[in-house]
């Protein structure tokens, strides 16, 4: 009795404090988008950027298969916002400035969807912009570790030009 119970307590131990540590961001990956006008640095701020299908469909992110946030709702990016000015612009998504961004999950097909950029004011046309991996903002050095290839890297913001 006491080697079954010696046994199950080292189980126990292992599986306890053998975890490996998470990070803030596990499971989760960004698409960050950057838009602006031509010859000028900082993001337009009247666009509304949709994630959309091969045939230009708003993605309804049905029982969260593509994003941990906004169950069966269209997927729509949001402005990064500041959240301290103090000594240093500090951002909500710390890995943007003021560029649009969208939560997705790891698993994320980013190549199947396109994003659609459409100015509100009505000044620049409609943009269809297709996605690949490497516009994914995989953060966590296990799923980055995964995400390694050859050709562009990960982390890179999708730039869009108003035309």
């Amino acid at each position: 009795m006491n080697k079954f119970l010696s046994f199950y307590l080292l189980l126990f131990s292992i599986a306890f404090y053998g975890q490996i540590p998470h990070c803030g961001y596990d499971f989760t990956s960004y698409i960050v988008v950057d838009v602006h006008e031509n010859g000028k640095t900082e993001n337009y701020k009247e666009v509304k950027i949709t994630l959309v299908d091969a045939d230009g469909n708003a993605v309804i992110n049905v029982n969260n298969l593509y994003s941990w946030k906004n169950a069966n709702e269209p997927l729509v990016f949001m402005q990064n916002y500041l959240i301290s000015k103090k000594m240093k612009n500090r951002y909500f998504f710390p890995y943007a400035t003021d560029q649009y961004f969208l939560s997705v999950t790891s698993s994320f097909p980013a190549e199947n969807f396109s994003i659609k950029i459409e100015d509100i004011s009505g000044k620049y046309k409609t943009q269809l912009i297709p996605l690949q991996s490497f516009n994914m903002y995989i953060l966590c050095s296990t799923e980055t570790q995964k995400a390694k290839m050859f050709g562009k890297r990960t982390n890179s913001p999708v730039e869009v030009v108003l035309e």
